[in-house]
């Protein structure tokens, strides 16, 4: 079973650059997508369809914002969309869908970049995803989570993290929530299987960041730790250019049991 969670960055500029032929031959049973930047009516689903895709989408209320989706050949029992706070549901941060036993969430984890009011949002977003978590592991204790954090969790996933420790994305709060997320319970997938440093899923568009691998890993799989010995293998496919972010891959025994 293999799933994969990618930030786009615009699925219609990623359709412009052979996103669909490249997702035919990677073939995963299910794609998480982040910053889909497009309405369902924007978007050439019969694409996907042809693929084999059931195609679900929680895009933002502004057109050419945000967006969540997953795109499964396995149809889920049920699909949510949002976490039930409007200010986040309204710009499409997060889709869950349910695969038996299993709960696999994909979001896109706000940035903090343009200023000290999205820093805010994004901390507070980060406390009440916490929450989020809790409350429906209480139901749903077999959990995948997947997306783009925009949170470097440790300095071997950042180039150079001496000049970023002041930047947003690498700030010592944000380290620690990751720290404290992980105490719940949880499994960085990717470190499972690699532990070398210089793999990143973002590069900057300036300074010839990606030739140069001047990057950050961001992208995540987080699975339970009731999940661990279900894990086959993960990987960044840092290969793949559709966007500044490249895809993460998971393999897991099944999603649904």
């Amino acid at each position: 079973m293999k799933i994969i969670t990618y930030n786009v960055n615009g699925i219609r500029a990623a359709l412009n650059k052979g996103f669909d032929e490249w997702l035919a031959g990677e073939n995963p049973d299910i794609i998480c997508l982040q910053e889909i930047k497009a309405q369902a009516d924007q978007i050439p689903l019969e694409r996907f369809f042809a693929l084999g895709y059931h195609c679900y989408l929680h895009p933002a209320q502004k057109k050419g914002y945000s967006g969540t989706a997953i795109f499964s050949k396995i149809e889920p029992d049920k699909v949510y969309n949002g976490m039930g706070i409007t200010d986040y549901d309204n710009e499409g941060r997060l889709i869950r869908a349910d695969f038996g036993t299993k709960t696999l969430i994909c979001s896109y984890f706000p940035s903090g970049t343009s200023g000290d009011v999205r820093q805010a949002f994004k901390m507070k977003y980060l406390e009440d995803f916490t929450r989020y978590i809790r409350n429906l592991r209480k139901e749903r204790p077999e959990l995948i989570i997947c997306g783009d954090f925009n949170i470097c969790h440790k300095p071997i996933d950042i180039n150079h993290p001496e000049k970023h420790e002041t930047m947003s994305g690498f700030l010592p709060e944000e380290r620690a929530w990751f720290d404290e997320f992980i105490a719940l319970g949880f499994v960085d997938t990717f470190r499972e299987f690699c532990k070398d440093g210089e793999r990143y899923s973002w590069w900057s568009y300036r300074s010839a960041a990606r030739p140069r691998n001047l990057g950050w890993r961001i992208d995540y799989f987080l699975v339970t730790d009731n999940l661990r010995p279900t894990l086959k293998g993960a990987d960044i496919l840092d290969q793949v250019v559709h966007s500044d972010h490249c895809p993460v891959v998971v393999e897991l025994e099944t999603v649904r049991s």
